[in-house]
């Protein structure tokens, strides 16, 4: 686990943060920054790297850890950006832990869908700008965090798929997350992807407006280190308030909303249905990896 500029962080979550504007290279930090901050406080970068084997999914425990990471960056005031990542190239993030939500109590299926929004909101109303740096397979709930970043940037590996595929296992994307894939890639798009589960290869994440760009997988940092360099450039308070204004309805939708998204959650996925066909899914898991 890197430790970086004194920002303690969980041990799913590796941070890296910058050297100086201008240098060619990392220095042993891992990441860069840009410009001149506040009272002669150099911004920084971080680099928010998933570390949670085998394929980073979004546990209860990982969920609390990376609102936590999030919270300490958004806290120090040197930092302006993040680069979000995976520690295991193949695999962004799984998505949600389908163990989490079978044959758990209904406490336990609120408390996880109360984690899960408010990585969502966390992210989404973010100050900070975000990168995704898509180094693997992204999704479900990989897509959701990826999403609620300011710019997204996919390997060009045919395996490197992103998408919400929550039908196929026959549960839904919920509201606040449907209208984040409709503000990106619009209504038309939005639903015919939700409905049929469609997960994007690289080329066509790009084509429909899921990702922003698709660049070789060795040159997947190094673009996202570029990006968000464009991105820094701007004034913060002109740039953070542009997003606040973009983004406050689709996050009043789901603020105003909470309790009842939880309670319509518990109930979904208690129905005896939903739970077989989650325990058969993970049964034919099990049976990959067996």
């Amino acid at each position: 686990m890197a430790l970086v500029a004194s920002v303690r962080v969980p041990a799913r979550v590796l941070l890296r943060a910058g050297a100086k504007p201008g240098v060619g290279r990392d220095r042993a930090g891992g990441g860069r920054a840009w410009g001149s901050g506040p009272a002669g406080v150099r911004p920084r970068v971080a680099v928010m790297k998933f570390k949670n084997p085998p394929v980073n999914s979004l546990s209860l425990e990982f969920l609390t850890e990376l609102v936590i990471s999030l919270e300490k960056l958004e806290n120090d005031k040197s930092f302006r950006g993040v680069i979000l990542t995976s520690d295991r190239p193949g695999i962004f993030s799984a998505g949600l832990d389908l163990t989490e939500m079978c044959g758990r109590s209904p406490a336990h299926y609120a408390e996880y869908w109360k984690a899960v929004q408010e990585l969502w909101l966390r992210l989404y109303q973010s100050n900070l700008v975000l990168v995704s740096a898509i180094n693997g397979a992204c999704p479900a709930g990989g897509c959701l965090v990826a999403l609620t970043c300011d710019y997204r940037i996919l390997a060009d590996n045919p395996r490197y798929c992103i998408g919400l595929n929550e039908t196929q296992l026959g549960i839904i994307a919920p509201f606040w997350l449907k209208d984040t894939l409709e503000n990106t890639i619009g209504h038309r798009a939005a639903e015919r992807a939700l409905q049929l589960g469609l997960l994007f290869p690289p080329a066509e994440a790009l084509q429909v407006g899921i990702v922003d760009q698709v660049v070789p997988e060795e040159q997947v940092q190094s673009t996202a280190l570029s990006a968000i360099a464009q991105w820094m450039a701007i004034p913060d308070h002109a740039r953070q308030l542009t997003k606040a204004m973009m983004r406050k309805a689709t996050a009043s939708r789901l603020i105003t909303q909470r309790d009842a998204d939880v309670q319509n959650f518990v109930s979904f996925i208690s129905k005896d249905s939903i739970q077989k066909s989650l325990q058969m899914y993970l049964e034919r898991l099990k049976e990959k990896k067996g």
